[in-house]
């Protein structure tokens, strides 16, 4: 089983909200995950973001792969 921690959408259409989870790398965008990392909400002013550094650090011990955009937000 593979892991990956990455970006799922959620909100409203036309609004850019995002969820950090870790989930299998087979699974779809919007499925199940295994656990919540935190959230990113991109604007067109300015982007909000929480993750959870222990959470995220314990994952990528365990073999998680974060996504190329959760690997920017982390930075």
């Amino acid at each position: 089983m593979s892991l990956v921690i990455r970006l799922t959408r959620t909100g409203k259409r036309g609004e850019r909200k995002f969820r950090v989870v870790v989930k299998e790398k087979r699974s779809k965008r919007d499925g199940g995950f295994l656990d919540l990392l935190g959230w990113y909400e991109k604007s067109p002013d300015n982007s909000k973001k929480k993750i959870d550094m222990e959470k995220y650090k314990h994952w990528v011990s365990q073999g998680a792969q974060p996504s190329a955009t959760v690997a920017e937000l982390v930075k």
